[in-house]
């Protein structure tokens, strides 16, 4: 049975306000405005303690604010209590019943909502086909894979067509093989279902592979939304450089500047910024990616020599010694499988020398 035969809920985006929440002394979330498009798959990324889970607990109705306001569409949930949201939840813990089988697990919820038992039939079995759990549907969570119960608890967050579905670290207790499957498969039934999503992950690799938009978080406030390639390419500072992947931070003082870019003076040389304008004279941090880093003699160089290489197939990771400090680079499709030793001009392309507004 086709998961999307029964009526859906329309789909909704969902705007947050102001919002702040405090324990005791503790700022967890601090005066945060956010739009999250209808349909999206919404991430909130960010280290532990930056205020993501407590943001997901507030939109879900666990956590009361200390004061702003949660909006679905144009409707204010904010003081709406989590079982009349409409908001369907996965936890990190999956929270399965372990006396109960699949498909009472997942019909849990209706029963709860005086849905009839023809209809409960329905749509339990609608959502384990959507979740391909159809065939396991009388086992019991403990005969089940921890990619299995995850499954599981997708479906019974979706059964009851919830206005907006919120995933919280949801493959963080999968080993790394699972966790590689599982995303193919939440990007696959968040777009079937196309109902609002917010994920919460601290792994940025989730969100890359994943998100239609994130927001970074630290210390309970933003640092930046936006797309995953967007965020990735332009990080506004060294945290959210940092945070979305390996990096290397130079220190430079702008030389010159226009509207199509910037000219940073280093210890190493002149390195062109196309991603910015910036003040004459200001001292700066550029973000290059190791991966920008290609090995050859053309401008726009820096040059060191190699102190150690890693070789792992289809990529090796150098570490050259420059006059602006170890960098990092990612050589794809090596012919070599060392170059220690080696002098090597790195060349980078001014789009891919980020030049970052603040820490």
């Amino acid at each position: 049975m086709n998961a999307l035969e029964y009526p859906l809920v329309t789909v909704l985006p969902i705007r947050l306000e102001k919002l702040r929440c405090e324990f005791g002394s503790t700022v967890a979330v601090d005066s945060v405005d956010l739009h999250i498009p209808a349909g999206s798959l919404y991430f909130m990324l960010g280290p532990s303690g930056c205020g993501k889970t407590t943001l997901l607990r507030m939109i879900a109705g666990f956590q009361e604010p200390t004061s702003g306001k949660i909006f679905f569409g144009d409707r204010d949930v904010t003081h709406t209590p989590p079982e009349k949201r409409n908001a369907g939840m996965v936890f990190q813990s999956y929270a399965l019943w372990p006396h109960l089988s699949v498909f009472d697990n997942v019909a849990f919820g209706l029963q709860v909502r005086g849905v009839s038992a023809a209809e409960q039939g329905k749509r339990v079995g609608a959502a384990l086909e959507m979740v391909r759990m159809g065939h396991l549907a009388q086992r019991k969570p403990n005969q089940l894979s921890g990619g299995q119960q995850q499954r599981v608890a997708l479906a019974r967050a979706i059964v009851f067509n919830p206005e907006v579905l919120l995933l919280d670290e949801p493959l963080s207790n999968l080993d790394a093989k699972l966790r590689l499957e599982m995303r193919a498969e939440i990007k696959r039934i968040c777009a079937e279902i196309h109902m609002t999503t917010v994920y919460v992950t601290h792994d940025q690799k989730e969100a890359l592979s994943l998100a239609d938009d994130l927001v970074v978080l630290r210390d309970g406030r933003i640092e930046q939304t936006g797309a995953p390639k967007q965020v990735y390419q332009q990080p506004h500072n060294s945290f959210v450089a940092e945070l979305m992947g390996e990096t290397n931070f130079i220190q430079g003082t702008v030389k010159s500047s226009s509207d199509t870019g910037s000219d940073i003076k280093t210890a190493a040389g002149i390195l062109q910024s196309s991603c910015a304008s910036a003040d004459v004279g200001a001292q700066v941090t550029l973000s290059i990616r190791p991966e920008s880093l290609r090995i050859a003699d053309e401008p726009n160089c820096i040059r060191g020599v190699c102190k150690s290489s890693l070789y792992l197939g289809e990529m090796s990771q150098h570490h050259v010694e420059t006059l602006v400090g170890i960098l990092k680079v990612f050589e794809l499709d090596p012919r070599e499988t060392t170059r220690v030793g080696q002098q090597l001009s790195l060349r980078v392309q001014p789009d891919a020398v980020v030049v970052l507004a603040g820490k």
